[in-house]
């Protein structure tokens, strides 16, 4: 379980096949090396995924995770190459606060950035969802893009647009995030619920 508030943006340093249909992806992060335990759970731009070997090169931490045909074919997983930023949260603990919104790593699909407009250090982005997801959008209503907690400004359609504060455009990926680039979206929990509850009715 995460927020969706996110703590370093890590860079991809190998994508490498482990399998079939299965890459094995190696992250260097600003974490310490003693916290990055085999096994644990650390979302990935919004993928929840689980570390499988951690070091430290030339003063670097990095850890691994293996990313399987589901998460290459659902989230932008499968598009990371060497250089790629990546937000990094690791697991909320009993105790944490809950500064975002409930946030499960299971990433629904890709939106797609369609329009950026940047003023007085601020940028409202308008994405497109997919349409199978775009019910689960509502104005002030929750989303997370990238692993990012995000609240809904406005809706239209199977766009919606979301405001990005300086301090957001500063510590995660969205600040170098432009039109025609993808980013995973994950609905808010409450709201896929709500409309299966609806469907029972």
């Amino acid at each position: 379980m995460f927020t969706g508030i996110v703590t370093d943006v890590g860079e991809v340093l190998a994508v490498k096949p482990h399998a079939e249909n299965l890459h094995r992806i190696k992250i260097t992060c600003r974490y310490p090396r003693a916290s990055l335990i085999d096994g644990a759970s650390i979302a990935c731009s919004g993928a929840c995924l689980t570390i499988v070997g951690a070091g430290e090169d030339d003063g670097r931490t990095w850890f691994a995770v293996d990313a399987a045909a589901e998460t290459l074919n659902v989230t932008t997983a499968g598009e990371w190459r060497h250089g790629s930023r990546v937000n990094l949260e690791r697991p909320l603990r009993v105790g944490d606060e809950l500064g975002g919104h409930i946030v499960s790593g299971h990433v629904d699909g890709v939106a797609i950035l369609e329009q950026r407009d940047d003023t007085n250090g601020m940028s409202r982005m308008t994405f497109r969802a997919p349409a199978e997801l775009a019910r689960f959008i509502a104005v002030k209503g929750s989303v997370t893009l990238d692993g990012v907690s995000l609240t809904v400004n406005t809706v239209e359609g199977i766009g919606f647009s979301v405001l990005i504060i300086p301090h957001t455009l500063e510590v995660t990926t969205f600040g170098t995030l432009r039109a025609g680039q993808k980013v995973n979206l994950e609905v808010d929990t409450m709201a896929r619920y709500a409309a299966r509850l609806a469907e029972t009715l």
